[in-house]
């Protein structure tokens, strides 16, 4: 039983390879985009649209809401990232009920591809949220002693995304292969409704961790507007 599907290669010349994780990434992406496509080059606004329309409002819908509860913000400006995460996410997980589909976010190389897109992202909305300056400042608050641990915590995070999407996936994968192997007659559908709703609490839970540390970056310096007083308790 293979543990990454980065050992599985597919074609190679020289040292350029193709393996089953670049081969099935591709795979749900034109997956992605070609539904995409398809459900949206007739949109309606009448009384009665087309499922499949009503079906990717609803997700949307869902997404801006989970990034409103989480973020206490605006969603439309987040939601473009964080959305993409999710779906990729969710897709590459709940194709892998498909036999012979293996899903990418089982490789390391591919939770860490998705850790850093996080990575870059938290000080990119950050900065383009309180500038530069404001947004570098919190490094050093409340002491400029805090900046290496600040550093460290930095990248610890996205270390932690990357490991725990992986180790998730995979050891799921393992526990699958074990109890196959041992009773292949009555684990399948169990094993598929598992893997049903882990790989959909997985994709949650990565997208909104993403969300938390945006969040935390770009509300850093955020005032909070104080309640107005009634002129009649002003004096107690």
């Amino acid at each position: 039983m293979s543990i990454t599907p980065d050992s599985t290669i597919y074609w190679q010349w020289g040292f350029l390879h193709i393996n089953a994780t670049l081969a099935f990434t591709w795979v749900v992406m034109i997956l992605l985009v070609g539904g995409s496509w398809l459900i949206t080059r007739k949109l309606t606004i009448e009384a009665e649209i087309p499922r499949w329309q009503n079906l990717l409002e609803v997700l949307v819908t869902g997404i801006q809401a989970q990034i409103k509860e989480v973020s206490g913000q605006e969603a439309a400006r987040y939601l473009s990232f964080i959305g993409t995460l999710f779906i990729f996410i969710l897709t590459s997980n709940l194709l892998e009920l498909i036999p012979g589909f293996v899903a990418p976010t089982g490789s390391l190389s591919t939770t860490t591809a998705l850790a850093i897109s996080v990575f870059v992202a938290v000080p990119l909305f950050g900065i383009a949220n309180d500038g530069v300056g404001a947004y570098l400042k919190q490094y050093i608050e409340p002491t400029p002693l805090m900046l290496p641990f600040n550093i460290i915590g930095e990248l610890t995070r996205t270390i932690s995304l990357a490991i725990r999407l992986y180790g998730n996936i995979m050891s799921g994968t393992v526990i699958v292969g074990i109890l196959l192997s041992l009773t292949p007659f009555f684990f399948p559908l169990l094993m598929q409704l598992l893997g049903l709703i882990t790989g959909t609490v997985q994709a949650y839970i990565f997208a909104m961790l993403s969300m938390v540390y945006i969040a935390s970056a770009t509300s850093a310096h955020e005032q909070p507007q104080p309640d107005k007083i009634p002129k009649g308790d002003q004096n107690g």
